[in-house]
Formats: structure tokens, sequence, C-alpha cells
């Protein structure tokens, strides 16, 4: 009977052991993405770790919360992105995902904040290179904001430099006309 009980518990503890290893494996990712940093750290409750992104291409962000809760915040204006100024975020109680885009200026801000619900949080956070080609269905790069912002400024300078120069015509007029009524009256 003893050894019935004995194999019974090795079984188990077996079984333990598998649903560990499984639970600290890595999860799956997609061929295409390519592993390029491992980064691990503490933060305390509601301090920011911040961290700068220099790698072109698509980015994808993940982040476990080891221990405790950290949220991921993303910027391409600021190098120090918060809850407040950030252009994309991740705050889940789990696992943070977030994918930087291609057209994201570099450097990009990594803000890592830690919740205030828990005095300290730890985190591991890995950042893959996306090598996945994007079908564009109206042809190669139909949105390019670079090139959107480019002409959105030309065209407020040409809007601004008509302005000016309608401006100049009504102040001329206004004094010649100014001028006349003196000579007359």
């Amino acid at each position: 009977m003893a050894a019935h009980w004995k194999g019974i518990l090795t079984i188990f503890v077996a079984a333990q052991v598998l649903f560990i290893v499984n639970t600290f494996e890595d999860e799956d990712v997609p061929e295409e993405w390519i592993l390029l940093h491992v980064v691990q750290g503490q933060i305390g409750a509601g301090n920011y770790s911040y961290l700068r992104l220099n790698h072109e291409g698509k980015i994808v962000l993940q982040m476990q919360s080891l221990k405790g809760d950290a949220d991921l915040y993303v910027s391409d204006m600021t190098l120090h992105p918060s809850f407040d100024e950030y252009e994309l975020q991740s705050v889940t109680c789990g696992q943070d995902v977030v994918h930087v885009p291609a057209h994201f200026r570099r450097p990009v801000g990594i803000g890592i904040y830690g919740h205030p619900s828990h005095l300290e949080s730890e985190f591991e956070m890995k950042v893959y290179y996306d090598r996945t080609v994007v079908q564009y269905p109206f042809g190669e790069a139909s949105y390019n904001p670079e090139e959107m912002e480019a002409n959105q400024k030309y065209s407020q300078s040409t809007e601004d430099e008509s302005q000016d120069e309608e401006s100049v015509f009504w102040t001329i007029l206004i004094g010649i006309l100014k001028l006349i009524l003196e000579i007359l009256f």
C-alpha cells in the first residue's frame, strides 16, 4: 500500500513541476519577431523608470509584471512619457504589450510606472523586432505621417503668406484713403 501512495505522490510532484515549468516558459511569439533585448527591473509605487528605444522599424514591447503591477507608456514626442503624456500605453495587471510603429521618430521614450497599489513592482520586458511585411491595400505607404505633416506645414505657411500679403495691401489702401480724406476735408 505504501508503494501505491509513493507512486501517486511521485506523479503528483512531477505534475506540479511540469506545471511550474510551463508557467515560466516563454510564450509563443511569431517567427517574424526577433528578440533584441530583455530588460528586468524594479520600480517603487508611483515612480517611473525610463528607457530609450533607438532601434528602427516595427518594435514590439512585451512586459510582464513579475511582482506588483508595472504599466507601460511610450512616446516619440518625449523621452519621459507618463500617464499624462504618451502616444501608446498598456496598463493591464498582467502582461503589457505595445506595438511601436516604424514611423515613430527615434529615439522613442519608454516609461515604466509602478502602480501605487503595490509598494514595489518587478518587471521583465522583452523587446522584439517585428519583421512582418504589411500589405497595403491601396499601394505602398498610402499613409505616411511625416509626408502629411510636411504638407500641412507647407499649406499653413502658404496660407500665412497670403494673409500677410492681404494685410499689407489693406494697410496701404487704408493709408492712401486717409491721406485723400485729409486733403479733401
